[in-house]
């Protein structure tokens, strides 16, 4: 048998897999920083005061891929070609979840339906996020190669989520919440179906370069269908919620900077 801890370990050890790994992290992290940065540049004069941490959440996303890169640089690696099956950010963008990118290169003002919908996508994929890296830091957090990099990007990414809760709150406690609540379930399930086929895609490019048996590749399919088949009956609910964080302001100050791993 096999666990999640077990199957990141071969695909940590592994130089192709690693740099696989590494580099659909980073080109995803790459291109949230840039639509966080494009939409905070954006910002209808109303909604002004988002726009600091809009530009702290797009700093975030910059940093987590240039940790990417510094883990790959640190292994003597380079960055590869994301399969395009494996390219979470484009195939939810070509599903219309979250703002066009053709929308974003104008340089025209968004509207505040525009930024509920940036925020209502940020929202689900953020505790998509957040729940991949509890998992990764459970499992990894102290591993003397990457946990350092796990353990700061799982905190992060838990104050982009909190972030996300907080202001969808705020533009609901403002009139806006039947149009949050539509924009959050359209998201959700259609972001399951694409975290589905993103995972089938990377889980057998992983085990073409890792050799697996059918019967592993099979195995880890079937379970990530099972996950699916959750999701679209329930599990989908944990994305749609909304709380007002234990974390308050979480996205206030500065980014931080990012640190060495050479």
């Amino acid at each position: 048998m096999f666990s999640a801890r077990s199957l990141f370990q071969e695909i940590v050890d592994n130089d192709d897999s690693y740099r696989l790994f590494c580099s659909i992290a980073a080109s995803g992290e790459a291109q949230g920083g840039w639509e966080n940065g494009r939409i905070a540049a954006l910002m209808p004069s109303s909604l002004r005061y988002l726009a600091p941490k809009v530009t702290r959440h797009g700093a975030d996303e910059d940093k987590h891929g240039r940790i990417f890169q510094a883990l790959l640089r640190k292994r003597g690696l380079t960055p590869t070609e994301v399969p395009e099956e494996a390219d979470y950010t484009m195939l939810l963008e070509r599903r219309g979840i979250g703002l066009a990118h053709d929308k974003l290169r104008r340089d025209e003002p968004l509207t505040e339906l525009d930024v509920i919908t940036y925020l209502a996508h940020s929202r689900v994929t953020e505790q998509r996020a957040a729940d991949q890296m509890v998992m990764l830091k459970r499992h990894f957090g102290d591993h003397p190669e990457v946990g350092k990099a796990i353990r700061m990007i799982s905190h992060d990414e838990e104050n982009h989520l909190a972030y996300c809760h907080e202001e969808l709150l705020r533009l609901a406690h403002a009139g806006h919440g039947r149009t949050i609540q539509r924009n959050l379930h359209d998201c959700a399930r259609a972001e399951i179906v694409i975290y589905r086929d993103v995972s089938l895609a990377v889980m057998d490019h992983m085990g073409r370069i890792l050799k697996w048996p059918k019967a592993k590749s099979a195995a880890l399919a079937a379970g990530i269908r099972a996950m699916y088949g959750y999701e679209r009956l329930a599990g989908w609910r944990r994305m749609v919620s909304l709380r007002m964080p234990e974390r308050r302001d979480p996205l206030g100050g500065p980014a931080t900077s990012t640190p060495e791993f050479a």
